[in-house]
């Protein structure tokens, strides 16, 4: 049995995350010769929504993919980042038409071994705005993925083997569900059991210790958890989080600063089944 490790990473929460990431993750990487990384970014840029310069940064540091969430539409002039580079993932399930793209084949060299990664960003309805169903979402693309790249639908050729990729190759599906509901993220994992490989849950920061192997094959957690400062609230300052839940009134939220760390969680895949075999969460 081939054995595949993916690393995806949680919420990224401002210049403290970003650093705790360029620190962390190039290491990790080398440690568990990580086949696939992703790194959710969208509080990457003082914790509310993404530039183009902490898109390269997160990038830089190791990810190929950097997936988002309700906060990617937080700097309008990153809109066009979107529409440009296709490793920068918005859910999938917004309404057609808005800037960006959900999803991304990834095509990587593993030992001498073309494997192709099925990358899908999605966002809850439960306690979110109330966009697409993002289980038809997944079965939509599932169901058109062809391995044709296109402008909406690409295929990131990271070493020059697209032509080793043909029309109905399997793909190992990792889905990034960004949500504030576990019971809607529990069952959108359970939805996808023996589908996807992998179903991490993003969004509330906090990583929850429900890692598990599903029946059918899927590795899934509920949250990934935090990148940023570990004597915080949500990644933010104390003092203003205080007062914000003292006094209920409005404030202007502020990254907290002090030591980061990294959250997230680190995958082994069966190469010939696309199904998980182990998972264990990063904290550190």
């Amino acid at each position: 049995m081939s054995i595949l490790r993916a690393v995806m990473i949680g919420d990224v929460v401002g210049d403290p995350g970003l650093e705790a990431l360029e620190e962390r993750l190039p290491g990790l990487i080398q440690e568990t010769g990580a086949a696939l990384v992703t790194v959710n970014g969208e509080n990457a840029a003082g914790g509310f929504g993404m530039t183009g310069e902490t898109l390269k940064r997160i990038l830089n540091a190791g990810a190929d993919v950097v997936t988002s969430g309700n906060h990617v539409w937080e700097k309008r002039d990153f809109w066009q980042v979107m529409n440009t580079d296709s490793r920068i993932l918005r859910p999938a399930n917004y309404p057609a038409g808005v800037p960006g793209r959900g999803w991304i084949t990834i095509g990587k060299n593993v030992e001498g071994d073309f494997v192709s990664w099925l990358v899908i960003n999605l966002q809850g309805r439960e306690l979110m705005k109330p966009i697409d169903c993002p289980f038809r979402t997944f079965d939509e693309i599932a169901n058109s993925r062809n391995g044709i790249a296109s402008d909406t639908h690409p295929l990131f050729d990271l070493e020059g083997l697209l032509p080793n990729l043909e029309s109905g190759s399997s793909d190992i599906i990792v889905v990034d569900f960004h949500a504030e509901s576990s019971q809607e993220k529990e069952a959108l994992a359970f939805y996808l059991d023996g589908r996807a490989g992998i179903v991490a849950g993003t969004h509330t920061h906090v990583q929850t210790a429900d890692e598990r192997i599903l029946p059918k094959g899927t590795a899934y957690i509920t949250d990934l958890g935090m990148t940023g400062v570990k004597n915080s609230i949500l990644g933010m300052d104390t003092t203003i989080c205080l007062n914000r839940a003292k006094t209920q009134l409005s404030s202007r939220m502020e990254c907290a600063k002090g030591e980061a760390a990294i959250q997230g969680i680190i995958v082994e895949i069966d190469r010939q089944t696309g199904k998980a075999v182990s998972i264990r969460r990063i904290r550190g």
